[in-house]
């Protein structure tokens, strides 16, 4: 569908440091890349991973054409050899990422890359492009479905996303967050999220008066009608126009009214005056559908204040996560390997946030065994194994004198084989398995930790043999 080589889609030091391990004779070393995130959008208790789809795909056409290597070559920067070493590139390495829907938290990696040096750096960019940008429409998509408490939420963003891939892709990841609809035709086609959508303000005025408008629109889609009644004024002309064109045109078919939509004014109070407007008038079954620059916070106050509502579209805040706009996803050398050795590594900042949690790792999530409820996930090293059959000892890995006994659980790993020696060993879940997945995943978190305010803080601790492995590099390098 798109004309670009998203292999040049890197940011131009991926080049260059290529070359230079090309020239240094560093291109085979094998390094480990992790993935992950350090805060929460909006604050929130967790985050949804997405876009790994996107991430497999591209990973399979990972190449070179001439045109990008004589482009590389006009720049007069890199080493011949450097140049037709890819010609035949491909990516040979291993990938592991958490599914996509998969409830995930800061600071544990969602994908770990395994592969030679350059070509380990070189997927960097449009990896973190990918997860960031789903992963942050998804978890900001999740909200606003646990805001609606149980009405539906369709996505109406496209036309104020930030380009045709992010309409696109920002739409699926909001079905992975929990919409059940979108209003981008082209997410229905290649993904199949059902695409909704009936008039714009336009249709009712393209007509000499809107009972016209919505006289022929009953017409033309007597079995999915959908009326927008705020054109010219909602209570004085709209409810009474769409009420009196289902009568002339619908009730004599035998047909009923889907719904109406409300898209400005006070939609609480408004919603409820046609509420009743309509159920007097023999329409109870009628839904009402309200639109306007909504999100979480509007659509909790507006239920809370009994707005009478059934089913919201949600625009530019969803597609934007106009609260908090970056995901922040990061991407860290962990580890590499010497003689067959694993060696960690280790990133250090005066910022402490930013000091990275070394070598090549697993990470488990904990569950309760009697409520199945996630307990907490431990990071762990690669050669590590989690006994199930004994109590673990958890602690904060900054404040260590935080400590939790966890008794009768599982312990599940979160991230699966992707790619091995360069070819996929996952099967990749149809797009409704994935939205399914992750309406269950949200499932397993107490209540504490989906707060909008204040959520509690699920934890995430490094096994005793990792964080002491992190405090020995710490050492050693201060």
């Amino acid at each position: 569908m798109n004309p670009y080589n998203y292999t040049m889609l890197c940011d131009y030091y991926e080049l260059t440091m290529g070359n230079g391990y090309f020239v240094s004779g560093m291109k085979d070393k094998i390094s480990y890349f992790d993935l992950f995130f350090r805060d929460v959008p909006d604050e929130g208790g967790f985050a949804i991973c997405c876009g790994l789809s996107q991430v497999i795909e591209y990973i399979k056409n990972l190449h070179f054409s001439d045109e990008d290597i004589e482009f590389l070559r006009s720049k007069n920067t890199f080493d011949e050899g450097f140049l037709e070493y890819l010609r035949d590139f491909k990516f040979t390495g291993d990938i592991y990422a958490v599914p996509e829907g998969t409830v995930v938290f800061p600071r544990e990696p969602l994908i770990t890359v395994r592969a030679p040096s350059i070509q380990a750096q070189l997927v960097e960019t449009y990896l973190l492009l990918m997860i960031n940008h789903q992963s942050l429409i998804a978890t900001k998509a999740n909200r606003i479905v646990r805001a609606s408490q149980g009405r539906a939420v369709s996505e109406f963003g496209s036309r104020r996303a930030h380009g045709a891939d992010a309409a696109i892709y920002g739409a699926r990841a909001a079905g992975i967050g929990g919409c059940a609809a979108t209003a981008c035709t082209i997410t229905d086609q290649l993904f199949g999220f059902p695409a909704t959508g009936t008039m714009a303000h336009s249709w009712v005025q393209m007509f000499d008066d809107e009972y016209e408008a919505f006289k022929t629109y009953c017409k033309c889609y007597p079995n999915d009608v959908t009326l927008l009644v705020d054109t010219y004024n909602v209570l004085e002309s709209g409810i009474p126009n769409a009420i009196r064109a289902f009568n002339t045109v619908l009730k004599p078919m035998g047909c009923r009214p889907k719904g109406v939509r409300i898209d400005s004014g006070d939609i609480t109070y408004l919603s409820q005056k046609a509420r009743k407007m309509l159920d007097d008038a023999g329409y109870p079954d009628c839904k009402i559908v309200a639109s306007n620059s909504l999100d979480e916070y509007i659509i909790r106050d507006m239920i809370y204040q009994g707005a009478k509502v059934d089913l919201f579209g949600v625009g530019e805040r969803l597609i934007t996560s106009r609260s908090y706009p970056v995901f922040g996803g990061v991407y860290k050398l962990c580890a590499v390997e010497e003689n067959g050795k694993v060696v960690p590594k280790i990133k250090i900042s005066e910022n402490v946030s930013k000091v990275t949690t070394p070598h090549y790792k697993k990470v488990y999530r904990l569950y309760d065994r009697d409520s199945g409820k996630a307990i907490a996930d431990q990071l762990c090293v690669f050669d590590e194994k989690i006994d199930e059959s004994r109590d673990l000892v958890i602690f904060d890995p900054d404040y260590t004198w935080k400590k939790k006994m966890v008794r009768n659980f599982t312990a599940k790993e979160l991230l699966q084989p992707i790619f091995i020696n360069g070819k996929q060993v996952y099967k990749e879940p149809t797009y409704k398995e994935i939205c399914e997945y992750c309406a269950a995943q949200v499932d397993t978190l107490w209540d504490e930790i989906k707060r909008f305010e204040n959520p509690h803080k699920y934890y995430v601790d490094l096994s005793k043999k990792l964080w002491s492995i992190k405090n020995q590099l710490l050492a050693e390098k201060l």
